[in-house]
């Protein structure tokens, strides 16, 4: 890896890491989901086993 592109990496860390201090410091927790799951047509599906149990 050349040195041009360690700096970049690094810019693009500190960039990020950035943006979510600044949201952290305006109140937005960006890990809570923006979205409710009330308006959901049904459950959740999930595989199931052979004998049909999930």
């Amino acid at each position: 890896m050349s040195r041009q592109q360690s700096n970049q990496r690094s810019d693009i860390y500190s960039r990020i890491t950035n943006t979510i201090i600044a949201d952290l410091e305006q109140g937005v927790r960006p890990w809570t989901k923006p979205w409710t799951t009330g308006h959901a047509a049904a459950e959740v599906s999930r595989p199931l086993r052979h004998n049909g149990q999930p």
